[in-house]
């Protein structure tokens, strides 16, 4: 969890995933199916950007260029 904005996406797929399969499966609506298969691809996109390290806390160090 090294950036805040692609922790939150994370959280935020993971959420929206998790809810679209809740309202699915309490619709009270016997033809409406949970998509498994875009639930779990929309989650374990959510647990790769939470554990992704595209920010780091220092910035690289750049040699010197020798002439």
């Amino acid at each position: 969890m090294k950036n805040t904005k692609t922790t939150l996406a994370g959280l935020g797929a993971i959420l929206i995933a998790v809810g679209g399969a809740l309202r699915a499966a309490f619709d009270n609506d016997p033809s409406t199916n949970i998509d498994i298969a875009s639930t779990i691809a929309a989650v374990t996109a959510g647990i790769g950007l939470i554990m992704a390290k595209d920010a780091s806390e220092k910035a690289p160090v750049v040699p010197p260029a020798v002439e």
